[in-house]
């Protein structure tokens, strides 16, 4: 049993495999002639430079929204809070390529904001109006796009902390702002910075929202490289390069709280403050123009292109809609299954606890990288063909990638089940087979469920991988969105984007509901 569950994760961890075989073949020069020289000479500083700028842009982003809604929604009660506080979510259901494509639309020269600004000030142009498709417009984007992350657990860690420490910095002399950075702020870091790392490995995973505001970061030079240049070691390298963005990023993470220490004696007792006169102004603009910004007005502009030129159905959208439920679905059971198999091998013997760690890397690796990986190790056994004969190695991928997400809510649902109930039924002369069935299945039905639908969304909403992975003919509709953006048929991909949305919209609604009840 043992071996054949390590045999399985080490199955799930061939694509970095694939990575790093290549590079120990003979022959290759990484810095030498052809394409890889090309980029080494000529884009890879901005590769490098623009990823830098992007992710540090991007962090102070979703820093200054994430940590301000939160401290704003867990520290004081004013009108409409009980809204903000599950609406601030609502972003998450947005992929990113998709807020890009809506963001470019509203604010180019011709989109609605220029145009009403124009005739209210009757000039013909705005000079001092910013390009949207720029870093900055990339940044700005982002960072609407996925402030929930460090809203959501910072949150959390706010209304997690001593009860008292408000009023204990304030007996120190403390303004409640001065309490706020010196007391509050540094023990909330941990969970501030684990939030902002989910936020920026998006933001290194992300291809189409990147590609299309123009932006030059490894990502983009990945497909380049690969479909452009038909260099596999290059992509390689790239595919390399982009992977160091993200473990850099790990060690920040865990080498921030490495050796820190926070406790809190008192915990659920809330001391939310009334806002009175402007301070209730304040908090409800703050949070208003987040939510505004970050999904309202995206979800506007997308309804107002769907009934631009009326209501019409591609005949092409039902292929789009069934390659893309049929992968999410095949997919999510799976990964239910294997999450389940893992999961419960792991409380049978906690020596393969590592089995589980190592799952979890794939959650971390980019979809760009993922596909290469996989693409490159195909090649070397000569298999690549598989590709396009059907969408086995395309469900591959979305398993190693969000494999993760089900184990760990399977893995939540199992540690609410006392070892008491196993021991129980093994008295009673089950064997663990039957034990999985008749007690863990049944006790596991919400988590299995949540589990399911997280990875169903996720396999949605992927466009990396599925661009360089899928077979030919077989568009979804993250691809159909990405290449109806890129020919500036924006009227076109609003009902793929709605859909993509719409379905986002489920676990996201799911998690509002929680957070409303508690």
């Amino acid at each position: 049993m043992n071996r054949i569950v390590v045999s399985l994760a080490l199955l799930l961890f061939l694509p970095l495999l694939g990575l790093a075989v290549p590079l120990l073949f003979p022959g290759i020069d990484l810095l030498g002639g052809g394409t890889l020289s090309h980029l080494w000479n000529f884009v890879l500083g901005g590769y490098i430079a623009s990823t830098l700028v992007l992710i540090l842009g991007v962090g102070v982003g979703v820093f200054i929204l994430g940590v301000g809604n939160a401290w704003i929604i867990a520290s004081y009660d004013f009108p409409g809070k009980k809204i903000f506080e599950w609406a601030l979510i609502l972003p998450l259901a947005m992929p990113t390529y998709v807020m890009a494509y809506l963001f470019v639309d509203l604010l180019q020269f011709s989109g609605p904001i220029q145009t009403t600004l124009r005739a209210l000030l009757g000039v013909d142009s705005l000079w001092f109006f910013p390009d949207p498709r720029s870093l900055s417009g990339a940044i700005w984007s982002f960072s609407f796009c996925l402030f929930p992350y460090v809203y959501l657990i910072t949150r959390t860690a706010f209304l997690e902390r001593s009860a008292r420490l408000i009023e204990v910095s304030e007996t120190l002399g403390y303004s409640p702002f001065q309490g706020f950075m010196k007391l509050v702020l540094p023990m909330a870091r941990p969970a501030i910075f684990a939030g902002m790392a989910l936020a920026l490995m998006e933001v290194l995973a992300d291809f189409g929202a990147v590609s299309y505001f123009g932006v030059q970061t490894f990502a983009t030079g990945i497909f380049k490289a690969w479909l452009s240049f038909g260099d596999r070691v290059a992509a390689v390298q790239l595919a390399l390069g982009l992977l160091s963005f993200v473990l850099l990023i790990f060690f920040i993470e865990q080498s921030s709280r490495s050796k820190l220490r926070y406790a809190s004696s008192i915990r659920g007792m809330s001391l939310a403050k009334s806002l009175q006169g402007k301070s209730v102004f304040f908090a409800f603009a703050f949070c208003g123009a987040t939510l505004l910004c970050g999904f309202l007005l995206p979800a506007f502009a997308l309804l107002q292109l769907l009934f631009k030129e009326g209501i019409t159905i591609d005949i092409r959208y039902l292929g789009w809609l069934r390659n893309s439920l049929s992968v999410s679905v095949l997919t999510a059971l799976i990964s239910v299954v294997l999450a389940v198999f893992f999961a419960y091998s792991v409380r049978m013997n906690t020596r393969l606890a590592w089995v589980n760690r190592l799952l979890g890397f794939g959650y971390a690796l980019p979809g760009a990288v993922l596909a290469i990986g996989i693409l490159s190790f195909l090649e070397i056994l000569s298999l690549a063909w598989w590709m396009s004969a059907s969408v086995l190695v395309l469900v591959y991928a979305y398993l190693v990638r969000f494999l993760s997400s089900s184990l760990q809510s399977v893995e939540a649902g199992l540690a609410r089940i006392t070892p008491s109930m196993d021991a129980s039924a093994a008295l009673l002369g089950l064997s663990r087979a039957q034990i999985l069935k008749r007690v863990h299945v049944p006790l596991l039905k919400r988590s299995l469920i949540t589990a399911g639908l997280f990875v169903f969304v996720d396999v949605m909403k992927e466009l990396p991988a599925t661009l360089l992975l899928r077979p030919f003919n077989f568009d979804t509709l993250a691809v159909a969105t990405y290449q109806l953006a890129a020919d500036e048929r924006l009227a076109e991909l609003a009902l793929p984007s709605l859909t993509i949305v719409l379905v986002g919209l489920f676990p996201v609604l799911l998690l509002s509901r929680v957070i409303s009840k508690n």
